[in-house]
């Protein structure tokens, strides 16, 4: 029986950034397909609908993956006559790679790698920090480093789109990749991912560890944190 009481700290497959094209490729495609069913963009939506957003603004994506997130927040300002600067960062090489292959006809989406622990952002370099699915996979000491990364390189906030801690979203996933899913990483990784992640108590001290008052957390469906720090 899983223990739901604290954050599990085994490590997901994903977390080797040696992996190539072969096994990484489906596994982006698939998790595209999972946000997209499980509404995981919506807490994008909602949170920059808080957010003064303007012409030219710039949004960076800190472990971005394959890059879904930044495709479908592009679409999202485009619809609101907005255009802005979108830039994904992430440390696996394979999956920059596939990012700018698949989205080679967005011109303001850029791909970045680098490993955003160890890159030297300048201070409020982007407007808005955002990351989804990526906070998970850091432990508690390098969850609150990253943190204050993330918001020395913003302007205005940083946007944290994660997983909720709870038996529900374990089994309820384990069941829908063991159904759906053609790759033993996703299937794997998926559950490990939500033993990984948080309570909303864990999250409240963390931020506040880091040195942060000025924040917002929300639960949103399905099983997710949206977390805005506010610069």
């Amino acid at each position: 029986m899983p223990d739901f009481s604290r954050r599990s700290t085994e490590d997901e497959i994903m977390d080797n950034f040696a992996l190539d094209h072969r096994e990484l490729d489906p596994v982006l495609k698939e998790l595209e397909v999972i946000n997209k069913l499980l509404g995981g963009f919506s807490v994008f939506y909602h949170a920059f609908k808080q957010l003064n957003m303007q012409n030219g603004d710039s949004v960076c994506d800190w472990g971005c993956g394959g890059g879904d997130s930044l495709r479908v927040l592009d679409e999202y300002f485009r619809r609101r006559k907005l255009q802005l600067k979108l830039v994904g960062v992430d440390a696996t090489a394979a999956a920059v790679e596939f990012a700018r292959t698949r989205h080679a006809a967005y011109p303001n989406i850029e791909f970045r790698l680098a490993d955003v622990l160890e890159h030297e952002f300048r201070e409020g370099e982007f407007d808005v920090v955002v990351s989804s699915l990526f906070t998970h996979h850091f432990d508690d000491e390098r969850w609150i480093l990253l943190i204050r990364r993330m918001v020395h390189a913003c302007r205005k906030a940083v946007i944290i789109n994660d997983l909720h801690r709870h038996w529900f979203a374990y089994y309820s996933i384990g069941v829908l990749t063991t159904l759906f899913s053609r790759s033993p990483m996703v299937r794997h990784d998926s559950k490990v991912s939500v033993m990984r992640s948080f309570s909303r108590a864990e999250l409240e001290a963390l931020i506040r560890r880091a040195g942060f008052t000025r924040f917002r957390i929300r639960w949103m469906w399905a099983f997710r944190w949206q977390v805005i720090i506010y610069k």
